[in-house]
């Protein structure tokens, strides 16, 4: 089984279909069997000197032994593309040279292609296909440059999710994939047929029996006229001139037919090529603390804490957006099972939490905790954003990972930010006093008393996350507490979500009657950055 393996030194291959005009912006993608045997047979008299009259016994082989099978093709990741020009006609209208809007359109190919016939090939047929291979110069239109390989016996090559396989020689496909016909050489025996059918066929409807003892002068001019309207073999007819099909008002070269093969929707997609995405293998972890930063270097240009909910839900939807490029659903970033569903328990997965590690007002972190654990693809999308905005923002935000790992390894960070981290999680592993960073907002409406209250609603989210329920919940006052009055002025409210039932936040403080551990937020958006706490230190 020989494969061509073909490189486009450009990164372009320019071919239009049989049939279509250049201008119809087509794009002949993979190159048809017929395109490939003709430049081979080019290759063979530019470039190795075979003679006028036709191939050598062994390149003529060659050619019909290829013409025997349909190949079928490994593709590369390929996108299409066009550029417009305005030919000049060299006629003057009106003072103006005319124009004409004229294509070129082409498939921006990144990566390898291979091409393979099932069929098996002596040394000698095999040494005039090295030849030929190292010598073809350009496949299509003379802008798509080529280096070609060979490899001789790809028997062991399996068939993957990119390759085009004759549809009588694969299982019907199912979504995602589509049929599409390439112009394929007829078997050298099949067309010696056809031909001897054709040409009786011809000569019977001007009544002339080609087997008659003897024939007329006029009769044998007829037949030889009527014979070089059919080339007399598959060489032949792979090397017909365009010229010579008008004339002659062949719509098709003789000795051609159509194969459908099976290819994948996207295998010439109308954009930039995907990148393929690599499959990580990296354990899950529990956290990925982010850093943010302006490209100025200003930490005072960055979002103010007041912005808390806009930010994590901005950066959240970049997480997600990034992560459906992948194979796999992400649970843990969306929250969602692959069928569309939310998760029952609804608190496990990733939580979006911007800082303010260095306590100067302004967001500078954002911690990405699920309690599920991050997976390899988790992390993938999350190191694959590296920027978000902010409202005002001169510029993007540049985001970096600064640390991954467990809860407990964020302790061990330099100061300042080991010790806003150390609040975070609750001082000595665990606390029992916790304050509002973020103001807490009700996921229901509240009621005077009952499970709906203040108090109800605070002990009914601490129980929804698995910890104990806190012995005491105060409301602190915003006229003593100074970060009980800025958190007045947060943001409260999704963007692009449900509202919550009452936009108001309160600044709260809960005791616990043991240690409780952290990263602790309760109520609407805390997986956002709202209702976050910190423990105090008494």
């Amino acid at each position: 089984m020989p494969t061509l393996v073909l490189r486009f030194l450009g990164g372009r291959y320019h071919a239009t279909p049989w049939g279509n005009h250049v201008n119809e912006g087509l794009i002949e993608w993979p190159p048809s069997p017929w395109r490939l045997l003709r430049a081979l047979l080019a290759t063979g008299y530019g470039k190795l000197g075979w003679p006028p009259n036709g191939p050598p016994p062994e390149g003529r082989s060659l050619i019909e032994r290829l013409a025997s099978a349909s190949p079928r093709y490994g593709l590369p990741p390929a996108a299409g593309a066009h550029s417009r020009h305005y030919m000049p006609l060299g006629v003057l209208e009106k003072g103006r040279e005319r124009t004409t809007l004229v294509f070129d359109t082409w498939a921006q190919v990144d990566g390898t292609l291979r091409v393979t016939w099932d069929v098996s090939l002596s040394d000698a047929k095999l040494t005039v296909l090295r030849q030929l291979a190292r010598n073809l110069g350009y496949l299509g239109r003379s802008e798509s440059w080529v280096d070609v390989e060979i490899q001789p016996d790809a028997t062991d090559a399996p068939l993957d999710g990119s390759d085009v396989i004759p549809c009588e020689e694969a299982t019907p496909r199912g979504p995602g994939w589509e049929q599409f016909a390439l112009l394929s050489p007829m078997a050298p025996s099949d067309y010696a047929s056809w031909r001897s059918s054709a040409v009786v066929d011809e000569l019977r409807k001007r009544g002339i029996e080609r087997d008659k003892k003897k024939l007329s002068k006029k009769e044998q001019k007829l037949i030889a006229r009527i014979e070089a309207c059919y080339p007399a073999d598959l060489i032949a007819c792979l090397q017909v001139e365009t010229g010579w099909l008008r004339e002659l008002g062949w719509s098709q070269p003789p000795g051609s037919r159509r194969v459908l093969y099976w290819r994948r929707a996207d295998a010439l997609e109308a954009g930039a090529p995907r990148p393929q995405i690599r499959r990580h293998t990296a354990p899950p972890v529990e956290v990925v603390l982010l850093s943010m930063a302006t490209a100025c270097g200003n930490t005072h240009a960055l979002p103010s804490v007041t912005r808390t909910l806009a930010q994590a839900e901005m950066l959240h939807r970049a997480l997600v957006a990034r992560v459906a490029e992948f194979p796999r659903h992400s649970t843990v970033l969306t929250g969602r099972k692959p069928d569309g569903r939310p998760l029952e328990d609804s608190h496990r997965h990733a939580h979006v939490l911007p800082l303010d590690l260095d306590l100067d007002g302004h967001l500078d972190h954002v911690l990405i905790w699920a309690p599920m654990g991050l997976d390899a693809d988790a992390q993938a999308a999350i190191r694959a954003v590296r920027r978000t905005f902010t409202k005002g923002g001169a510029s993007p935000l540049r985001i970096a990972v600064a640390a991954s790992g467990n809860l407990r390894d964020l302790r061990r960070l330099q100061s300042p930010y080991g010790d806003s981290l150390d609040r975070l999680l609750g001082r000595s592993e665990a606390g029992l006093v916790w304050r509002s960073l973020t103001p807490f907002v009700a996921p229901r409406f509240l009621k005077a008393r009952g499970r709906n209250s203040l108090d109800g609603q605070v002990q009914a989210e601490l129980a929804s996350r698995g910890l104990p329920p806190a012995t005491v919940v105060t409301v602190s006052d915003p006229h003593r507490e100074a970060s009980a009055l800025r958190h007045r002025h947060f943001v409260r409210v999704r963007r692009h979500g449900p509202a919550p039932p009452i936009d108001q936040g309160w600044s709260l403080e809960m005791r616990f009657a043991q240690p409780v551990p952290g990263p602790i937020a309760l109520g609407y958006g805390s997986h956002y950055g709202l209702g976050l706490f910190a423990a105090a230190s008494n």
